[in-house]
This record gives C-alpha cells, structure tokens and sequence, in this order.
C-alpha cells in the first residue's frame, strides 16, 4: 500500500525535449506525481486558478454579508416596495441568484482560455491520455 516517495528528477531539458514524467513514474507505468507537482507548468496552473478565486471569492462573501446585513439590520430598506409586492429584500435575494450564475459562466470562460490548455500540457507531460 505504501509507494516509496522519490524526489522531483525533473531536468528542464528532459521537459523541453518532451520527455515529461511518463517514465519517471513507479514500475507500473503511473506518472511521477510528485514531480509534476514541482513543475512550473503546475506550478502556474495552481497559480491561475488561485488568481481567480480568492478574489471571485471574497467579492461573493462580501456580496452575500452585505445581503445578510441589510436583513438583520436595516429592515425598512429592505421592506421598501420596488413595484407590486416585490421589495428590496425580495430582489436582493434574487440578486444572489443571478450573480452566482455570474460567477459560475465567468469561471467556465476563465478555466477554457486558461486553465484548461495548461491542464492539457501537463497531461501530455504526464502521458496521461495515451493509449
């Protein structure tokens, strides 16, 4: 059950004549986990997507706090009638909605341009995929 752990062998000239980490794996043909986990080509991978989501983050937690706060605390703003029987409070909790479908597309597009062409060259580093 226990695999031996081997450090990172990863030469950029290994990985720049398209080696990648296919045979530096254990003997059963898997990938050198840890070496690609010391890549750079991971390395920027983890490092993009971080980008995009603590601050999709936080903007999102703070959105939604206001959202909380106003209902605690401020409850003649959110009773105010916009039109018909529909209030502030009503279409701020809408709001929740529509800006969490928001982020949900805005992610899908970021991790298409981005994310996903640098998860295909580690894949290829990695041969995963091959058969």
């Amino acid at each position: 059950m226990n695999k031996s752990v081997r450090s990172p062998a990863s030469l950029p000239s290994e990985r720049a004549t398209g080696t990648g980490f296919a045979d530096r794996g254990d003997d059963i043909g898997e990938p050198d986990f840890e070496a690609i986990q010391q890549s750079p080509e991971f390395k920027l991978l983890r490092k993009r997507l971080l980008w995009f989501i603590f601050p999709m983050s936080a903007f999102f937690l703070c959105w939604y706090m206001t959202f909380v706060l106003f209902s605690a605390y401020d409850h003649d703003f959110m009773s105010r009638k916009v039109f018909g029987a529909v209030n502030t409070g009503t279409l701020f909790g809408l709001l929740q909605f529509v800006t969490t479908m928001a982020i949900v597309l805005t992610y899908r597009r970021f991790a298409r341009k981005k994310l996903d062409p640098q998860v295909d060259t580690i894949h290829e580093l990695a041969g995963v995929g091959k058969e």
